[in-house]
This record gives structure tokens, sequence and C-alpha cells, in this order.
């Protein structure tokens, strides 16, 4: 299947060259100098020859060279740096002796994306909120991840769950897993099409390759796809036609930290380049250890934080929970002998301690990640460019979601091909990820605790613990002691019994469990999924100031994980999603407003088709359009992950099920009374519900802003959003039969009230839509000040609300999981020609945290992140030194996750051109 993408590219290729007349046989050199206003050469700036793909950058001296076909003449030179006011100089005939000078733009408010509305257009011009992070800020960011330093910015959220897996998110909703932004490379989709998730930048590009980051704010459906839900996280990588020559970085730090990185690429010929990337990265990773109780909305028997009758931890890991009964006393065949429990302890829910993180992780402690990129890229004609190439990316860290998971040697092989002309583009890739050495510490920590005490019996660990806590309890009981006293007791006794983690036997039971990928049995995940997808667009032109854009999607899932994660015993699970969308854009006023129509039809192979609208207007006022005021409406939806449509995932207290089909009817474990099930005298059809097959989230947002360059020095940019979401996608719990069925009071009474013999009956959880309409609201502000080359001020604030008004049900979780207020200030800029810096320090004030894993209250998290780095220009080389987290503050961004805190390096990084 990989393949089917590459055909066409390949035959399209061909039929281009068969078609076209050799590019270049008349071209003539260009060449020239680019200086700043002071006469200074400007090493990387670029030329590109409009409506072309023919460019170069300069070298260390200022100068360029590059050949142009003066046939179809003048030629317009297209000249721009970071930083800096572009130019273009229109040229009648060759010339060899051509200057220019660029004019200083330190607020970047005169740089080009083209993300927001997918043309290119001015950034002060863009329909929504927009981020752009030039090449030089992303190189100035502090290790270990280049999506880590994306927090500097207004509006965007990054959640760490562990050193390499990062998640983003705007405007709310935030989780461990980016469910609601999409991450592209190169328009590429980068996620891990088992997982559904984008594991921070272990699939992204080495940071020696990206020339921007651009990041949409909110909905972005109508143009990307059902799943650009609260945002949409584009890489762009460097031309390799022109930014040729080789760059290598090393650094090394604290927590054993040490990365490279290397690119090299090269123009064969006029019309023929490569490059190849590579960066390696590892360090002691960040291990959660938050021993607090787990909220019992995870685990509704929980027992306090110190109970002697134990209690279940977030960060431990095979906290086994034992309700007392007397069927205890009448086990069945085969297993532990029985032993008579007593009387007092009937009804009560006694946890045994499992594993802290760091003791089941191991060996396995090191954060790791490995990148190979190479690519070719081919100039059929000057205005006509075909690149094909792959990612191969592996990664180790730990990622959160309904547990937390060692992913270990996680990565993605991704080939893709693209052929694009100045007004159209298609491109194909096929994407498959591997995994298959990563295991669920949840299931680690609780099959070593069912494990037997010794090979060739019967007695395991669990029923050791609490036949030791009864007979301990008892025994105390019967000496005078209190009930506390016994308990307490009791605990101590049963501690003593646990198995040692520093024992053969536990080393012996960890491996075996780790390798284990059987359900029920073993820890191990096997993703190993597929995901073939291709676009195309076409950019209709209706003279100067009219535009219609047109394209399609096309992507389909070929899910597989034997059984392990999915519901794919036999075979591989199929599923595909087909898009198309259109935008019309007009100016009117000599230009000045910009008023834009944008929709998408995406038709699904479990939903019914969704049309997502944009509208927007911008009108730019002042004498240099520098005011630009914009408004938008935007209409997006989600479609339910695979692991949400397909999941069969047996975590012990609940199956987890995919939702794709008829719905379920069960009973709920609380009915509207607050009752639980099973308590006496409770009417059973007082807890009867039936949880409906999934459908699409829907969210409708409007927004406006205002952006402008108050000065050459000053920029300024605000934006204030409202959203409506509406069949907000979120996890219930109840009891029922695995075919989706209710049970009858035989099945029910096969147990005690939540615990059922094995078969069709059990405790389930499946994603479901809320009747509940949820509103957020809130807004962001930036301010950039250039007091000098040597001083850039930035600072920025974000406000995020979310209202509950139209929530009927109180009981109803949302997991916004966002802070209300937060803000950014840093410094940055270039001192004495060769020394640049930036610092930044940043806070966020605490709030709620949910995930399916655990439920909790963060505290107030801040850091200061800081870079330096000195230039010798006759050595081609910089040193560098940074840090995150500086003074090692709080940082806890996920609860039930890790702190992440400091971590400082020294580095070098040499550029040859």
């Amino acid at each position: 299947m990989r393949k089917l993408y590459h055909v066409p590219i390949l035959g399209f290729s061909i039929f281009l060259l068969s078609s076209t007349s050799a590019w270049a046989q008349n071209a003539a050199q260009i060449s020239g100098t680019i200086q700043n206003a002071a006469g200074e050469p400007m090493p990387g700036a670029t030329v590109f020859i409009r409506g072309t793909f023919i460019g170069t950058s300069a070298d260390r001296d200022g100068h360029f060279a590059l050949k142009a076909d003066f046939g179809d003449s003048p030629v317009t030179l297209s000249v721009s740096f970071v930083g800096f006011e572009s130019r273009e100089v229109t040229l009648a005939k060759p010339d060899n002796t051509v200057l220019v000078q660029l004019k200083l733009s330190p607020t970047l408010t005169n740089e080009v994306i083209a993300s927001a509305s997918r043309v290119e257009e001015g950034i002060l011009q863009a329909p929504v909120t927009v981020e752009k992070v030039t090449s030089q800020q992303i190189l100035r960011m502090p290790p270990p991840d280049v999506q880590i330093g994306l927090n500097h910015f207004k509006g965007i959220d990054v959640n760490s769950s562990s050193m390499l897996m990062n998640s983003l998110s705007t405007r709310g909703f935030n989780s461990a897993k980016s469910e609601r932004l999409i991450q592209l490379n190169d328009y590429f989709d980068t996620q891990s099409p088992s997982l559904n998730v984008n594991a921070g930048n272990i699939t992204g590009l080495p940071e020696l390759d990206i020339e921007s980051i651009e990041i949409i704010h909110g909905p972005a459906s109508a143009l990307y796809g059902a799943n650009a839900f609260n945002g949409v996280l584009l890489l762009n990588s460097k031309d390799p036609f022109v930014s040729e020559g080789l760059s290598a970085r090393v650094r090394g730090g604290e927590r054993s930290f040490v990365e490279g990185q290397l690119r090299y690429a090269k123009k064969l010929t006029d019309k023929l380049a490569f490059k190849i990337t590579g960066a390696y990265l590892t360090a002691d990773d960040w291990l959660a250890s938050n021993y607090s109780a787990t909220s019992t909305t995870i685990e509704r028997d929980n027992n306090p934080e110190g109970s002697n009758l134990g209690y279940d931890a977030v960060n431990r890991y095979g906290d086994i929970k034992n309700t007392f009964s007397p069927a205890q006393n009448r086990p069945a065949a085969g297993t532990t002998p029985a032993y008579t429990v007593n009387p007092e302890l009937y009804g009560k829910s006694v946890f045994m301690p499992g594993f802290e993180e760091k003791t089941l992780v191991g060996n396995d402690d090191k954060a790791k990640s490995w990148k190979v990129q190479p690519s070719l890229s081919y100039l059929v004609t000057s205005s006509i460019k075909m690149t094909v190439g792959a990612n191969i990316n592996r990664g180790t860290a730990s990622y959160q979601s309904s547990s937390r998971y060692r992913l270990k040697n996680l990565g993605t092989n991704q080939y893709h091909g693209e052929i694009k002309g100045e007004r159209w583009f298609l491109r194909g890739q096929s994407v498959q990820d591997f995994g298959n050495q990563s295991y669920d510490l949840g299931f680690l920590g609780s099959f070593i605790q069912t494990s037997a005490v010794a090979n060739g019996t019967t007695t395991r660990y669990v029923d050791q613990y609490f036949g030791t806590y009864n007979g301990a309890y008892t025994a105390a009981r019967n000496a005078g002691a209190s009930i506390e006293q016994a308990q307490a007791a009791a605990k101590t006794r049963a501690d003593q019994v646990q198995l040692d983690p520093n024992s053969e036997r536990f080393q012996l039971l960890r491996n075996q469990i780790i390798q284990d990928a059987t359900p029920g049995r073993g820890a191990r995940l096997n993703p190993s999924s597929l995901l073939n997808e291709g676009t195309a667009q076409y950019n209709f032109k209706f003279g100067q100031n009219t535009d219609l854009i047109v394209g399609a999607a096309y992507r389909k899932f070929r899910l597989g994980s034997n059984g392990n994660i999915y519901s794919d015993d036999n075979q591989r699970i199929q599923n595909h999603e087909v898009g198309g969308y259109a935008q019309f854009t007009k100016k009117f006023l000599n230009e000045r407003l910009k008023l834009a129509l944008a929709g998408r039809v995406d038709a699904f192979k479990n939903f019914d088709a969704a049309f997502s609208p944009r509208a927007s207007v911008v009108y730019s006022a002042g004498e240099k359009k520098q005011h630009n005021f914009r408004a938008s409406f935007g209409r997006a939806f989600r479609s339910p992950t695979q692991l949400d449509q397909y999941v069969r995932l047996d975590v012990g207290r609940a199956l987890l099920l995919g939702n794709v089909g008829n719905g379920f009817e069960g009973y709920r474990l609380v009915n509207a009374q607050g009752q639980r099930f099973g308590t006496s005298g409770a009417a059973l059809s007082s807890f009867e519900t039936t949880v409906a097959p999934l459908q699409l989230e829907r969210l409708s947002t409007y927004e406006a802003g205002y952006k402008a360059a108050l000065s050459d020095k000053l920029a300024l940019d605000v934006n204030y959003y409202q959203s409506y979401y509406n069949d907000f996608i979120g996890a219930t719990t109840f009891i029922g039969n695995t075919d989706g069925t209710r049970p009858t009071i035989a099945d029910i009474q096969a147990g005690t009230p939540t615990q059922f013999q094995s078969g069709a009956t059990r405790v389930l959880q499946v994603w479901t839509n809320a009747a509940q309409e949820v509103r957020t609201k809130g807004g962001a502000i930036g301010v950039t000040y250039a007091v000098s080359p040597a001083l850039n001020l930035a600072a920025n604030y974000s406000l995020n609300i979310l209202d509950r008004s139209a929530v009927q049900d109180q009981a109803f979780q949302t997991y916004f999981n966002t802070p209300k207020h937060k803000y950014n200030v840093g410094a940055s800029g270039t001192a004495f020609s060769h020394l640049s810096y930036s610092a930044n320090y940043r806070w966020a004030q605490g709030h709620e945290y949910g995930m399916p894993f655990a439920v909790g209250q963060l505290a107030d998290y801040s850091a200061v992140d800081a870079f330096v780095g000195y230039n010798f220009p006759s050595l081609n080389s910089t040193l560098q030194a940074g840090a995150s987290n500086l003074f090692n503050a709080n940082n806890t961004q996920v609860y039930g996750g890790p702190n992440i805190g400091r971590l400082v390096y020294v580095g070098v990084q040499v550029d040859l051109k």
C-alpha cells in the first residue's frame, strides 16, 4: 500500500519531463551582494526569482549567485532575511554587480506565512490568530525538544508527560495526547496511526533543518480537515536548493544529556539537489512520582492517603484492591486454599501497595531519540518542483492516557512525495508506526502482583498479601487491639510479604511480563498500523484581487495490534476519510479590505458527513497598511480517534471498548439519587442507562483581533474568542455486556456489585457524546518592543475561561485542563556583532487537570529558560550554553506526570556554506 502514492507521483513526473523543454539551457548568471543598512554582509539571506523555485542564499561575505532565464524578461529577485524588510529588485538583463541593502525590521511584522489561508500572505493580514517562529528563534530555544519552547508564545500550552513526549494545544481542553491539534511536517501529518498521538518532536524535524514553525490558534477544519479542531502546528523544512552546506551541532549537560545533529544539503546541478539530516539525543528521563491518593472519580473505592487499609496512589502501579466478602471463604477449585475472613473486614476495600515508576522502568529510564531524514528535490521546470523523501524516527519516552506507558523505541517510517507548481500541488505519503518494545506500567505492576510466588505453586503474591492482612488483623483483634490498631498491624505485616523489587525474582517477572503481549497476562504493547493519505490543491486566479482555491484529501488507516490494543484478532481494521474544500478570497478598496469564504465537506466510514465553514474579514488601515483588524467565524468537527472507535483494552478495573457499533445498554455505577450500584433497597431500574454510538464533536468559534506594527520598533497582537462545543466527547463507565446488551439479574448476581465472573458482563468504559453544550472564551495579547539590536523585549498574556452556565449536569467533567491566567516575559538580541542571547520567564496559574489515568489539582507552575551563543566567524562555529527551568521551579504540567526540572547544557555548532 505504501507504493500507491509513489506510483502516481513518479508517473506524473515522467509526463512532465517528457512534455517540458529542458530548463535553464539559455539561462544567464546573476550575482551580487546582500548587505544591511550599515554595509555589513548578511550571510544566509535568501534570494528567489519571483514566480519560480529558483533560489539560493548568501555566503559568509554576503555574496550570492544564481541563473535566470531572461527569455521573458524582466526578472524580479525577491530578497529576504529574518528580522529585515524584504526587497524586490527587477533586472532587465543579466547583472553580476547586484547590490541589495535590507532595512532592519526587528518586530517580524513583515514575515510571510502560508498556513492560515493555504496561500502565501503577510502575517499582518492573516484572517485568524497565527504565530510564526523563525529559524533564529528556534536555534535559541533551550533543549531538549523544540516544542517545549513554543510555550513562550501567547495562547500556546505545552503538556509534558516526559522529557520528549510533549503535547500542544491552543484555547483549552489540553491533554498529554494532543488530540485536538494536528501536527504537520511540510504539510504531512506526523501522527502515530496506532496511538493517534503526535509524540512531541520525536516524529518531527531536527532543529537544524527547520526553516520556520507556524501555529494556527483555534478551529482550522475548513482547510485542514476534521481533526484541526483547536489548532494546527506546521514545521517547514529548509530547501536544499537555497540552504546548502554542512551544519553540525553537539551539546551535552545535566542528566547525562547528549545531543548531536547534522544537516548536509548540496545542489548537484541547477535542477537537482539533495539533503540528509540526522539527530540523536539521550538523557535521563523525567519520571513521575506523585504518591497522592488517586481521585475517587478514577478509583471509586479508594481510601485516603496514609490509610491503614492502604490506598491507590497516582504513580504507583499494581495497587490491587480487594474488597473482603464472605465469598472469599469459598474459593474456586484449583486456587488458593480458603481462609476465614474476619467479618469486621466485610465490605472493606484494602489496597496492596504497588511499585513506583522508577522501579518498573528500571534500566529503560533513558529518554532517547534518533532520526534520519533524506530527501531529493528536482526542478522539472523553473516553476515546477518535485521532492521525494523519507523520515525514519525512533524514540523512547513515557506517555500518559488511560495509564502511564513506557514507549520504548516507538517510531514511524514515513515515506512522502510532492509535486508542486506556483499555484498547485499534489502530495502523498505512507506512514507505518512501530513500538512493540513498549509496555503499560499499570499492567506491568498488576501482573507482577498476580504472579505465582514460586514456580509450581498456585499461590500468588496478591493472595499471600490479603491472606496475611486478614490473619494479622484477626490476631491483633484477638490480642485486644482496637480496629485502627489492628489495621495498622495488619498492613505492617502484609507489607513485609511483598515481593522485593531488588530481588532476582522481581527482575525475572518484570522481564517476562514486559516481553509478553498476551492480553490479560502481559504488559507489552503491539502497535503496528499504517496510514496512507493524499492531498491535492489548485489556486484559480481571477485577476489581481480574486482567488479561488480548491482541494481534496483522502486518508486510509489500517490498524494493527494483534488484539493487544484494538479488536483486530484476525485482520487489520480498515478505516477511511475523504474530504474536499474550497476558499474564495476577494480584495477591495485598494487591497485594504480582504474577504474570504471557505468550506470543507468530510465523509467518514463510521459517521455522517460534516461541513466545516469559515468566513473572515481583514481590514488594513494606515499609510503602510500597518493596522490590521480581523474578524472570523469558523466551525470545526473532531473525528473520534481510532482508539475511541476501535479500542479493546482490559485495564483491570474496567474494559475499554470502542463505540462505533450500535451503542450499549447497561447500568450506571451511581444513580441520580447518588446511590451506588448494589446499594440495598435501591431499585435496579434507577441505574439503567443507554450509551449511544459515537458521533463527531462540533465546535463553533467567533474571533476578533488586531495586529499592527505601531512603529518600526513596536508591534502588538490582540485577539478575543468565544467557542461553543457540542456533542463533547468524553468517557463514561457503566456495567454492561461486551456485546452491547444489558446484563440480566443473573449476570449481575454472578459476582459482587462491581466484580463479575469472567465473561460477557464487565465494568465497561467507552467514549460517548455528552448532551451538554460547553462554552469557552478568552483572549491573548502580545507585545514586542525592539529597543535596539542588542535588546528586544517581548511579553504576552493569555486568558482562557470555561463557561459551564449551559451545563445542566454539574457532575459532567470536561477536563478543560487549561490555566485561566498565563504570561511570558522575555528578552533577546545580538550584542557586539557575535553574541546572541535569549531569556524567558513564564508563569501559569494552577488548575484542575484530568485524564482517564488521573484527576487532580495542579499548583501554579513557572520556569526561566535562557540561551547564550558566541559566534566565531573565522571558524564558522558558535559556542552555545543554555538552560530550561534554570531555577528548578515547580513545573508539573500534567497531573500524574513528572515535574520537568532543570536541564543545563553547553555545546558547539558548526556551519559550512
